[in-house]
């Protein structure tokens, strides 16, 4: 552990030395980010997983910037070049950056103009010219001084070859300096502008880009969606990017450091100075802005994405029932699966009930004798192509009151049912059956079944094969083990997918869980866990408190006290007299439990507080309720919908530009940011999450461009046509017609946007 590194880190964060410190130990012992924000809040004082996030991400960036300084160290001393004022400044950089400007002279480089200059020994008529002294005869006469360089066995053919090859050595000098790169960095960073442009005669074929067809924004402000949506743009070779500086300004601020007088000399160094910045420094510059203003857009769109992927695999679940699920078609008719408790699949069907009459009522009966064999509670029905046509079919067909059909979100299905995993699961059984069980199982618990897809296809990310894939893959890793182990994972009923993210585990350790457990039955207590090949101290130790087996001997093996924790809920019994169980049946028994009386060196209040906690609710799913859903009748496809209409829907992704909503007529709508709510509103996530149930109105529909543009607001300014499930009828509230969207950028975002386009990743 590098304690400067702490010291740094604490700053940064403004948490405690001694925090960052416990943090740094218990993940050099291998500790998960769930378990130390769970079970080490006395070590750390209780920080969260965000800030451990943080601590573990500054660590490995300050780790890899202390691994670049020893290979420079390394490659200076080969050459013979690490003197003790350089290696000071090596010392002292504090960003890859910084580090990157000092040594950048001394980089070896390809040949350069400035190489070739120094080859016909003109680095001392370039030092000469550089130093600009006033008492040197050089800066009244720059050109007799180049005389004496002119040697055509060199290939220095006249004064003015001289004097060029020594402005390219100055240019080199001028474009390498570490404080003039700093300073041009910034500038950059302040005063740059994107510009981006339409290539001749791509107009039509780059028509979802229109937006950027002459475009120019600040590079301070750009926003994340903007900058991915250049450059996919620029790759797609349908737009040319550019970042550009107010030159005159930039060239002011070199001159500044490095103009020195007015005579001939500084002439020379002005010629190289302006030389260097365009053919040098301003691309140089240029890459560096864009490698740093496409990380910050990453870093945007990598968080975005993973908070939406944390409200959607976090989704409440309907819980253990019977399903039956439909993947729905036309032509190729829809498969039904039906499911029991436990997801295990038992009978497949193909039904057509949207080809003839007789083939319908074939349908129906198939479904209700479906129903009844399988003891069926609740219907999933994809809300692909067909989906609501399926679902309209299936509500008509007259089925028991506490059968609820409910639309379900099939995005990644296909990718699963094509995968290795499904292959592995249902050997015997084709891509549409292994779909269906996939909707199925999602409805009954969307986390269990979600953590089988490659979370980029599963429908809530933002250019998400744009961004940085390794940062793309740890975020959203993180935010799959967070979520798994805040819920709990049922040992004896898990996935080998799903305990994969449990703290400790990994997949060859959920793999070797499943082969035990198939091998000897349901594990009985969390103590047999250890029996397992390889699971060894360590992995038990990460991985006990978020593994659950109900109905265990021991009743602490269903939640998440931790077993190393299990001493003190029995000495809690003990002293009352009661059984373990008794504790956690009797909110009066808890009362009367003193947490002071069993603090001890390494158990303080926060994990008693959190022992007396899971006793009151032992293993409880930290998920919201599960409440069934309904699109709005007879509103089944674009053309159905008209303006002014109120429907509700379902948030399917969050943007950093609005949220899209499924409305239930195959086609997501658009929120705009700008009609997300009546007050301002920067972030979309502060006012809506994916999952999220939203009464909106239709502001407009583009059928030809499947383009749906919906509203949040509301107020006497807007006329609000209520559709009504129920009776099928309109009510019409008077008042004056809004604006269907705010002029200008809104509103080419709403209908012509390539962000809207770059979700067809999904």
């Amino acid at each position: 552990m590098n304690e400067m590194h702490v010291g740094r880190i604490a700053v940064e964060l403004s948490i405690g030395p001694e925090q960052v410190s416990a943090v740094a130990r218990l993940l050099e012992e291998g500790a998960t980010i769930p378990f130390i924000a769970r079970y080490r809040k006395e070590a750390t004082q209780s920080l969260d997983e965000v800030a451990i996030t943080a601590i573990r991400d500054r660590l490995e960036k300050l780790s890899d910037l202390d691994s670049r300084r020893e290979a420079i160290f390394r490659s200076l001393e080969e050459r013979g070049l690490l003197t003790e004022e350089l290696k000071a400044k090596i010392d002292g950089a504090e960003t890859m950056t910084v580090l990157e400007d000092i040594y950048l002279p001394f980089r070896p480089k390809r040949r350069t103009r400035a190489t070739i200059a120094r080859e016909k020994g003109l680095e001392p008529l370039a030092q000469r010219l550089f130093a600009q002294d006033g008492i040197d005869p050089v800066n009244q006469d720059p050109f007799g001084e180049a005389l004496a360089f002119v040697d055509g066995e060199k290939g220095v053919d006249s004064v003015e070859e001289a004097l060029s090859g020594a402005r390219d050595i100055i240019a080199e000098w001028i474009s390498e300096d570490a404080t003039a790169r700093g300073n041009m960095r910034d500038f950059l960073l302040r005063k740059a502008r994107f510009r981006s442009k339409v290539i001749a005669g791509k107009e039509k074929e780059g028509i979802k880009y229109r937006d950027y067809f002459e475009w120019e924004e600040p590079v301070h402000t750009a926003p994340s969606h903007r900058i991915l949506a250049m450059r996919r743009g620029e790759k797609e070779e349908v737009l040319t990017l550019r970042v550009l500086p107010p030159e005159q300004e930039a060239i002011a601020i070199l001159e500044s450091i490095f103009i020195k007088g007015s005579g001939p000399a500084s002439d020379q160094v002005r010629q190289a100075l302006e030389d260097g910045y365009q053919r040098l420094l301003l691309p140089s510059m240029e890459t560096e802005i864009r490698v740093h203003t496409k990380k910050r857009a990453d870093e945007e769109a990598i968080r975005v994405f993973a908070e939406n992927l944390r409200q959607l695999i976090l989704a409440p679940p309907l819980g253990q029932k019977n399903v039956l699920a439909i993947d729905p078609g036309f032509r190729t008719g829809c498969k039904v699966v039906c499911l029991d408790r436990q997801g295990k699949l038992l009978h497949t069907d193909t039904i057509f009930p949207h080809q003839s009459e007789k083939e319908a009522d074939e349908a129906a009966k198939t479904v209700m004798e479906r129903c009844d064999r399988f003891e069926v509670e609740a219907i999933a029905v994809g809300n692909g192509t067909a989906g609501r046509e399926t679902e309209t079919f299936v509500k008509r067909l007259g089925l028991p009151m506490h059968i609820s059909v409910m639309m379900v979100n099939e995005s990644g299905a296909s990718v699963y049912s094509a995968s290795d995993v499904a292959r592995e699961e249902f050997p015997d059984h084709d891509v549409t059956v292994r779909g269906s069980v996939s909707i199925g199982r999602r409805l009954m618990d969307p986390l269990a079944e979600l953590v089988k897809i490659d979370p980029k296809s599963i429908g809530v990310g933002q250019y998400q094969h744009d961004v940085d894939q390794p940062a793309l893959k740890r975020g959203l890793d993180d935010v799959v083990m967070s979520c798994v182990n805040a819920v709990g994972v049922e040992v004896n009923t898990a996935s080998k997918e799903l305990l994969t993210y449990v703290s400790g585990l990994g997949p060859q350790l959920a793999k070797a869980m499943i082969k035990y457990r198939n091998e000897h039955g349901p594990f009985g207590s969390r103590e047999e866990l250890k029996k397992v090949p390889r699971l060894g101290p360590k992995a038990f130790e990460q991985a006990a408190g978020f593994l659950r087996i109900r109905g265990a001997k021991n009743p602490l093996d269903g939640s998440a006290v931790h077993p190393e924790s299990y001493f003190i809920v029995e000495a809690m019994a003990r002293d009352l007299s009661c059984s373990v169980s008794d504790l956690i049946k009797d909110e009066d028994l808890r009362k009367k439990i003193d947490s002071k009386n069993y603090l001890t060196e390494s158990v303080g209040l926060p994990t008693l507080n959190d022992i007396l906690n899971e006793l009151a609710k032992p293993g409880r799913d930290p998920r919201e309720s599960f409440e069934t859903f309904a699109f709005t009748e007879g509103v089944d496809k674009m053309e159905d919908l008209k303006p002014g209409m109120r429907l509700p829907g379902i948030v399917t992704n969050i943007t950093a530009f609005g949220a899209f909503v499924d409305i239930g007529v195959h086609q997501d709508g658009l929120i705009h940011v700008s009609e997300l709510s009546n007050r301002f509103v920067k972030n979309p996530s502060e006012v809506v999450k994916v999952h999220q149930r939203v009464m909106v109105t239709v502001l407009n529909v583009e059928i030809e461009r499947k383009r749906i543009s919906l509203s949040m607001r509301s107020g006497p300014s807007q006329t609000v046509q209520t559709h009504e499930a129920s009776a099928g009828v309109t009510r019409e509230k008077k008042g004056e017609r809004r604006e269907p969207v705010r002029k200008g950028m809104a509103q080419k975002q709403l209908f012509n946007n390539p962000f809207a386009d770059a979700l067809k990743d999904r």
